[in-house]
C-alpha cells in the first residue's frame, strides 16, 4: 500500500495537470452518457455520478498543482 501511494505521488508530481484533465474526461463521459444512454446505466445517468466525480477530481487536482510543483 505504501509503495502504491509513493508511485501515485511521483506520477502526480511529474504531471500536475493530470488530475484536472482526468476530471474533465469524466465530465465529458457524463455528457455523452446523457446524450446516448447505454443499456443498464440508469442509476449512473440519473445520479450524474461521473459529473460529480469529475468535478471533485478536477477541484482537488487544481488545489494540488501548486504544492506538487
Amino acid at each position: 500500500m505504501n509503495q502504491l501511494l509513493d508511485r501515485l505521488n511521483e506520477l502526480i508530481g511529474e504531471r500536475p495537470g493530470l488530475l484536472p484533465l482526468l476530471g474533465l474526461g469524466l465530465i465529458l463521459i457524463n455528457f455523452l452518457l446523457q446524450l446516448w444512454p447505454g443499456p443498464g446505466s440508469g442509476w449512473i445517468i440519473d445520479s450524474n455520478l461521473f459529473l460529480h466525480l469529475g468535478l471533485i477530481m478536477s477541484l482537488i487536482g487544481i488545489l494540488l498543482i501548486r504544492p506538487l510543483s
